[in-house]
């Protein structure tokens, strides 16, 4: 398999979501709960989950399916998350005031979100660790 541009593979797709208006450590909550997961999984946990956020990346997610289907003709059962992860965009920085004259920082956190996705059979999380014993021991 060839690398093409930004390090994906030809049976990988990609997705962002820029500018999330929720904390970087809230949105990787909700991405810890789908990384490794089929792609039908996934989307039954983020459809169930309490999060809010749960539903900006359910949103990522059908576009990189999308993006699947659409550019690299790949099929959606094969599809897994390979990788998911987010990250820190701007703070807006507001005053709320305080007593005896005093202002109080008020800072609302942004975030990135990237998913991509691979075609074929998703590793077990099971199989992973035993393979990463053995790989030890030698």
């Amino acid at each position: 398999m060839t690398t093409t541009r930004y390090g994906i593979k030809d049976n990988q797709v990609r997705a962002f979501n820029k500018l999330i208006r929720v904390s970087h450590q809230k949105l990787g909550l909700v991405c810890d709960t789908v990384r490794g997961l089929p792609v039908e999984r996934a989307i039954d946990v983020l459809k169930f989950s309490k999060k809010r956020v749960a539903g900006e990346v359910l949103k990522t997610l059908l576009s990189a399916i999308a993006n699947a289907e659409h550019n690299k003709n790949l099929p959606v059962e094969s599809l897994f998350v390979k990788e998911i992860w987010c990250g820190k965009a701007l703070t807006m920085k507001r005053i709320m005031a305080g007593p005896r004259g005093s202002a109080r920082p008020i800072l609302k956190p942004f975030s990135n979100l990237t998913i991509v996705l691979e075609s074929g059979v998703a590793p077990s999380k099971k199989e992973t660790k035993k393979t990463a014993k053995k790989e030890k021991a030698k």
